[in-house]
């Protein structure tokens, strides 16, 4: 079903690796309901999408620096060179979609309304959410003037109203996940039964992920499954504290670093596993879980964003209450201990097969744009 307006316009702040999939979905679902598409993105995201024919790509660059200062000025330059680029289409556009970091892109959203258009935040993660030093509290008051002037808020469940203090917003909130599975590429290919004992992280290296509590439970892991095995495929600023740690604590015969994997390489590792840990301490819906689930990888996850929505502890996955060192062991020795693990493994992977196909992610956001 296309959608009456004619034209779209996807903003996001140059995404890592990590995001390009979740925006490859979005643009994938608004493909099929717009007659024209724009993204403004940088980086990675602009280089992705260079032979893109169905949409209109307009790209910026953006690094990071060293030092606060730089950070900040940087930060700020890249800002301008995205408002630079809406203000010099926005006479062409309907709607702007602030996604991946453009729920603090202040400076392009504040035309949408000198403009009349309309804006739409899909908040994927959530900027105010993890504040540690100063760029990141500016991030948090950027997201907060955002949040007050947009249109429409985009969540994943309706869960993250409460966890993430977004009750005063209730009134603009929509709900739909964006996720979708190619199921051609994330499926099922080594069975359960004929896996060794292997576990996983998959994910940004960085520290709202959880990953060095995940390293830091390892050798509680090992006092118990002195043969277990772990595999880390990711990267991020973390990458070298993570490496350090496994080097001092004489783990790297039990730990395997893989780095960045791509999506067409990730299932081969995904079917590898007997299990999937997602320790983090804030998400919405991670892609990687459903990803996992459809290769019948049973997931352990901490109980937060819209995670419990699918992971039921059990039955459908497990989850742990926090994510310290002690808890994520824990949990790691009752999930791999637990008497019917190859039953949660296929009952995960159907529920995303009947749940997170292309077509249903498309239902649910033509509904979506046609109340915005």
């Amino acid at each position: 079903m296309v959608i009456k307006r004619k034209s779209i316009c996807v903003i996001t702040f140059p995404p890592m690796k990590a995001g390009l999939t979740p925006l490859s979905n979005l643009i994938d679902i608004l493909t099929s309901s717009f007659k024209e598409i724009h993204l403004i993105t940088g980086n990675d995201g602009y280089n992705y999408f260079t032979n893109n024919k169905y949409i209109h790509l307009y790209g910026i660059f953006h690094s990071q620096g060293t030092g606060k200062i730089n950070r900040i000025k940087n930060y700020i330059f890249t800002q301008l060179k995205i408002a630079h680029a809406l203000l010099k289409i926005i006479g062409k556009i309907d709607v702007c979609i602030f996604f991946l970091g453009g729920e603090t892109l202040t400076l392009s959203l504040i035309p949408t309304k000198i403009f009349n258009k309309k804006s739409v935040i899909i908040l994927s993660g959530y900027s105010i959410k993890y504040e540690k030093d100063t760029l990141s509290k500016m991030v948090a008051k950027l997201c907060t003037i955002n949040l007050n002037l947009a249109d429409k808020i985009i969540l994943y469940s309706p869960r993250l109203i409460e966890e993430w203090n977004l009750k005063k917003y209730s009134h603009k909130i929509l709900i739909a996940p964006r996720h979708f599975l190619n199921f051609s590429n994330f499926k099922l290919n080594t069975e359960f039964t004929q896996r060794n004992d292997l576990i996983g992280y998959v994910g940004r290296l960085s520290e709202e992920k959880g990953i060095l509590n995940f390293v830091k439970s390892i050798p509680l892991l090992l006092k118990q499954k002195p043969f277990l095995n772990i595999l880390i495929i990711g990267d991020g600023d973390l990458k070298n504290n993570v490496k350090n740690y496994l080097s001092n604590n004489s783990l790297e015969n039990n730990v395997k670093l893989v780095g960045w994997s791509s999506n067409e390489d990730l299932p081969k590792y995904l079917n590898l596993l007997k299990l999937l840990v997602i320790p983090s301490y804030t998400e919405g819906l991670p892609n990687v879980m459903l990803e996992a689930m459809a290769c019948g990888t049973p997931v352990l996850a901490t109980k937060v964003g819209a995670i419990p929505d699918i992971i039921k502890d059990e039955e459908t996955g497990f989850l742990m209450e926090n994510n310290s060192p002690e808890c994520i062991a824990e949990n790691i020795i009752r999930a791999l201990e637990f008497p019917n693990l190859g039953n949660i493994a296929t009952k995960s992977e159907k529920l995303v097969e009947n749940n997170f196909t292309y077509e249903k992610a498309v239902e649910r956001y033509s509904i979506i744009f046609n109340k915005i």
